[in-house]
Parts: structure tokens; sequence; C-alpha cells
């Protein structure tokens, strides 16, 4: 729906779903990249076909205009009806309608664009399922993402299209921060051009519009955040901590995030807790009433954080 959302359409198709399976972490996605097929070859590939089909009908309109990706501030969205076929056939017949499994859906869909599309990547169907059913041989599944109960934390893994050194850039200086990090509007003071420390501390606004431009109701004691780096690996690993100083039973969130090369980009394992600052003597009680609502808060922020750092590079 990102990808539809680039060229103005609402209704997400196949080959939407095809270039995001390029961009999946999964072993999917491993094997579409092992082929030489990048996000920016996939998305050639699509407009040219889409220029081929209306030529057949002899309208030469070129190639669709392209834009940045507006779904996460617009609404509307929904998928096609071959496409939704193609995601319920994957989750089908005992399956796990993981990227896997629905990009073997994808390469036997019949109305021939995905066919036409790898051909113009200089590839076919039938080599694609055999390297998905050599990955599956080799490779357990592993789930994109894991929430570890009785705790407020969890990790996600994500694929960026961008070198380590990029990925680095974005997410070493605090300035950038507001272009990833959802609930943060704007760094405060000075931005450092050399390296920075671990300890160092800077003020940050917190959020109060969602990118739609709907507002977003943040109590006065929650509108200041403090963001501290705590640790750092040079392009290899980075930890960044996030308190309230106006609030004194406020909790403290951590994001650490692992950064790893991969064939066409970046591999990121994002980890994400949440430190409980309160000594209430309910509060273990109320965890465990809360517990399904704290792993969904959870599994959703960490979407957001890998959604807004792929953003970046797409």
């Amino acid at each position: 729906m990102e990808e539809a959302s680039r060229i103005g359409q609402r209704t997400a198709d196949i080959e939407h779903l095809l270039l995001a399976l390029v961009l999946s972490e999964q072993s999917a996605g491993q094997v579409l990249r092992s082929m030489g097929i990048t996000l920016e070859s996939a998305r050639a590939a699509v407009n040219e076909q889409h220029s081929a089909q209306l030529a057949s009908l002899g309208i030469d309109n070129g190639h669709p205009s392209q834009g940045r990706i507006v779904f996460h501030e617009t609404g509307g969205y929904e998928w096609s009806d071959r496409a939704l076929a193609v995601i319920k056939r994957a989750s089908g017949g005992g399956r796990r309608g993981t990227a896997a499994d629905v990009l073997g859906e994808l390469m036997t869909e019949p109305s021939g664009m995905i066919d036409q599309i790898l051909r113009r990547l200089n590839t076919a169907p039938d080599q694609v399922i055999a390297l998905i059913d050599e990955a599956q041989h080799f490779t357990a599944f592993k789930p994109r993402h894991s929430i570890r109960p009785g705790q407020r934390s969890g990790s996600i893994e994500a694929f960026i299209p961008a070198a380590v050194e990029q990925v680095w850039a974005l997410l070493y200086k605090p300035s950038r921060m507001p272009q990833w990090e959802p609930t943060i509007n704007e760094i405060a003071g000075k931005n450092p051009l050399g390296r920075i420390q671990i300890g160092e501390r800077w003020s940050a606004r917190t959020r109060t519009q969602r990118p739609d431009g709907k507002q977003i109701r943040i109590k006065p004691e929650f509108q200041t955040q403090d963001v501290a780096l705590v640790a750092c690996t040079d392009a290899t690993l980075i930890e960044w901590q996030f308190t309230f100083p106006d609030s004194a039973r406020a909790n403290i969130k951590r994001i650490r995030i692992e950064l790893e090369p991969a064939a066409g980009g970046t591999q990121l394992h994002i980890h994400l807790r949440w430190e409980c600052n309160s000594t209430h003597p309910m509060r273990p009680l109320i965890d465990l009433l809360l517990r399904p609502l704290v792993r969904l808060g959870i599994w959703m922020q960490l979407s957001q954080l890998s959604g807004g750092i792929g953003r970046v590079f797409r």
C-alpha cells in the first residue's frame, strides 16, 4: 500500500505486493535480492509493464508519476481482488501465510502480469519457485517479530534498501531522529559535527500532530523528552534512551538497533524495551491484566520504527 501511494493509487495490486516482497526480511526477500532484483529495478520493471499495457491499447501515457510515500499521511487504502486472493491462498491449506508462501502464490497468479514483470528482470516464475523451495529446505521459518511474555519488550527484523553507512548516518545523528522515531518532533540544542559520546543528552519535543495532520493529545508532562546515547559501536549497534523529565513516574524507553550488511542493503534487528518506573504495590496485577494490550502496543511501536527507517530510503 505504501508503494501504491507513491503513484497516487489507493488500491494495492499484485505488482505492489511483489515490490513489498523485494523488501521482506524473510527468505522471500532474500531470494529475490539474491537474483539481483532490487527495489529500483523492480519498480522500473513494473513501470515498463504498465506502459506496455497502455501502449497495447493505443495509449501513450509514459511512466506513472513517481512521488514519495504518503500512505501514512492518507487513508482509504484497500487490496485489489486478485491481491487479496493471493494472500488468502498463501494462508490456506495448512500454510502460515509467510512471505515465502505469498511469493510462491504470486508466481502462479493467472493474470500473467507477474510473469511479464519478472521477464523484464531477466528471470521467470519457475526460477523463483526453485529458489524458494531451496531456501525453505535449508532455513526454518522465524517470526518477523517476537514479544516477550510478561515483559515490556520485543524485537523485530527489518530489511532496509540502503548501505549500512547510509542507515548508520540516519540512526547516529540526533538531528535526524524525527525522520524515523515516530514520537519525536524536534531535537533541541546544538547539532554535533563530530563524534558523539555515550552519555550525551539532548532535549526533544514530543510529536503532537500525526503525519495525516490529526492532533495527538499529549499531557503536559510528556511533551518534553530527554534523549541519551547509552551504547554505540560504529556502524554496528546503537542504543538510545528516552525519559520524561517532567514526570517522576514515567517509564523509560530504550531502542537498541543492530545493523548488518545484507545483499542489496542492510538488515536491522530492532529491540524495544520499556523499563517500569513505578513502585505501586498493584503494579504486577495491573501488568498481568494489561498484558495483551501491552503486547499489541509493543508490536505496533516496533512496526512504526522499522517503517519509519525504511521510508527514509524509499
